[in-house]
């Protein structure tokens, strides 16, 4: 597991707190987005649909600040758009690590080089490089060519200075597990703390919809990962539950509030992955009035499909706490990567009962 062992001690204590307090409903990561706004555009990303005068929207440093002092959470990761554009990203995230929050500041890179003389080394800083895979395969995912290249010196540049850098890695269709195997065989070369992989998710205003994955293909996909690399070391920066998840061994609700989201709009209704459901002012309004309950896989139709870490690496971790032999079993042996496939409930709308149609409300 690609976590160093301080922060490993700092969100464990903040899980037992947690138990502790009898809480059920706790934050793990908070979501910061402080803008949409991106210097690349993504075939297979929902945020570049908005227009310019969203685009154009930005979270102050104060705004920012408050929402990591409302939300909690030990852990702050930053994704975007492109964070690094963002003018007082640097103020930003000082005051994140002033208060000894563990930070993902996640970017494409091509700006990391450029910025970097703003930004001091610290346990609590991590740059989140994305790569989706080699050169080929990132340079087709992004819609640029050359991006990848940058990303790599950048990385190298990042490490060499004395920062934390780790991967994050989408899959999507098309893939085989050699291939990504292969990626990941190069990341662990590069010396990067940790790689995050996990299928991507279909998000609905994206304009590419054909290269996601579905959720049996990515379980099987997963298996074909970890088979080969049994006698590897990698350094993925996951629980192992959630790897094992990954490989369809486990059977997960998502944990939506595990990752709450504030962004240009407010506190996001119910995860950083659907846009559409509804925003509030504050941290403690959306986890009082978000009806958990109806998201998640089998629950709702927009979660089909979904097994992104944002919603079940936190269910993982409760599932670590509840059962840490299990665990460490996992962690010991590895994702399984032979027998049965265990099937995602699968969403069964409302019907009526005499006429097996689906119920319609007019309004």
């Amino acid at each position: 597991m690609g976590v160093p062992l301080r922060q490993q001690i700092a969100v464990g204590t903040y899980l037992m707190k947690q138990k502790f307090k009898g809480i059920d409903k706790y934050p793990l990561v908070l979501m910061l987005e402080p803008l949409f706004r991106c210097n690349l555009e993504c075939a297979g990303c929902g945020k570049i649909a908005y227009p310019d005068d969203i685009l154009n929207k930005r979270l102050s440093v104060e705004e920012c600040l408050q929402a990591v002092d409302e939300c909690g959470a030990p852990m702050v990761s930053i994704p975007g758009g492109e964070p690094l554009i963002h003018k007082e990203m640097p103020e930003i995230v000082a005051g994140i690590v002033e208060r000894k929050k563990f930070i993902y500041l996640c970017t494409n890179a091509l700006l990391l080089k450029k910025k970097i003389k703003d930004y001091t080394p610290s346990p609590y800083l991590t740059f989140s490089v994305h790569l989706d895979g080699n050169q080929t395969r990132h340079d087709a995912s992004v819609c640029q060519d050359g991006v990848f290249d940058i990303a790599i010196e950048a990385i190298k540049m990042a490490l060499d200075k004395g920062f934390r850098v780790t991967i994050n890695c989408t899959l999507f269709q098309g893939e085989t597990a050699q291939e990504v195997a292969d990626f990941l065989d190069y990341a662990t070369e590069l010396g990067v703390e940790g790689i995050t992989i996990a299928p991507g998710f279909s998000y609905e205003d994206a304009p590419d919809q054909e290269s996601f994955i579905s959720s049996q293909t990515a379980k099987e996909l997963f298996r074909g990962i970890f088979a080969i690399g049994k006698k590897k070391k990698w350094k993925l920066n996951h629980s192992s539950l959630y790897l094992d998840f990954l490989a369809g061994n486990q059977q997960y609700d998502c944990t939506p509030w595990g990752n709450p989201t504030r962004n240009v709009f407010g506190w996001q209704k119910p995860c950083y992955l659907l846009s559409d459901e509804g925003y509030v002012d504050s941290f403690q309004e959306m986890m009082d009035t978000t009806s958990w309950e109806k998201y998640g896989a089998g629950k709702n139709p927009k979660c089909e499909g979904c097994m992104a870490h944002c919603g079940y690496e936190a269910t993982a971790v409760e599932d670590t706490l509840a059962h840490p032999l299990k665990a460490l079993g996992a962690a010991i042996r590895g994702p399984r990567t032979e027998g049965a496939i265990v099937q995602a409930p699968s969403y069964k709308p409302t019907t009526n009962t005499l006429t097996d149609i689906p119920v319609k409300v007019e309004v």
